[in-house]
């Protein structure tokens, strides 16, 4: 989905600066993006789960001379498993990437960004941010802080030109699944990342920004039905959902 972003940006002549961990991969992607829209593209090699991220970030791409205008904080991964028997130390790194670097990069360069005309702050909650997730009991919670945290910030910059934004992807074709199984889908039918991303970008070019937004219409019903039926009920479905699909599998 991050690649995705970058090439939806670049389509619109937008210079862009790309970071995660492999730089064969960025880089990779940094040269289509150069060679199919004329842009200047930046990477950054960085795991974005170890502490002081965001200060390291601004710091870097300050000394590069390299002017931030929006963000996107898309980097993220998930355990699945029974909590109990999950590893200790990989729910830690899950937590450190899908909140704390959020939460980090966010602060780095917030200030900066309420200062740009047309900026934008992009946070990738979740589905899984709507009700508890069975098996998958700390990516939801991780998903509802990015959901719950981006909505304030939102609210915070209202009186700024800053349009800040959470998105909530349903099960969407990504490498996600490579890392925590395909059952972690509940055997529901999967987004194109490019619809995931067109939904972002639409909403963030509308006159008056949402807070945030879903993306796709069955997720969208999915939130409002699990509202109307009460927390309970709700993670009594989606537990279901999630049994029945590690069992398939």
């Amino acid at each position: 989905m991050g690649a995705e972003f970058a090439r939806r940006l670049a389509s619109r002549g937008s210079d862009l600066v790309l970071v995660a961990r492999r730089a064969d991969r960025l880089d990779a992607l940094a040269s289509q993006l150069r060679a199919a829209h004329g842009v200047a593209v930046t990477t950054l090699p960085m795991d974005l789960a170890l502490p002081g991220v965001g200060q390291r970030l601004r710091s870097g791409l300050g000394d590069a001379g390299v002017e931030v205008t929006a963000v996107v904080n898309n980097a993220g991964f998930a355990n699945s498993g029974l909590f109990h028997t999950e590893d200790l130390a990989d729910l830690q790194k899950e937590i450190a990437l899908d909140v704390s670097s959020v939460v980090e990069i966010s602060h780095a360069f917030l200030p900066s960004l309420r200062g740009q005309e047309g900026g934008f702050l992009a946070n990738v909650a979740s589905m899984a941010a709507y009700q508890a997730g069975p098996r998958m009991a700390v990516y939801g919670a991780c998903k509802a802080f990015v959901l719950s945290f981006t909505e304030a910030l939102w609210y915070e910059a209202r009186d700024t030109d800053l349009r800040v934004l959470a998105l909530s992807p349903g099960a969407t074709e990504t490498e996600f699944f490579d890392i925590v199984g395909d059952a972690a889908d509940g055997g529901s039918r999967r987004m194109a990342a490019s619809d995931v991303v067109r939904t972002a970008l639409s909403a963030l070019d509308r006159r008056n920004p949402p807070p945030s937004v879903i993306a796709g219409r069955s997720n969208r019903l999915a939130a409002t039905l699990g509202r109307l039926v009460g927390r309970r009920r709700s993670v009594e479905v989606v537990g279901g959902m999630m049994t029945r699909a590690h069992a398939a599998a």
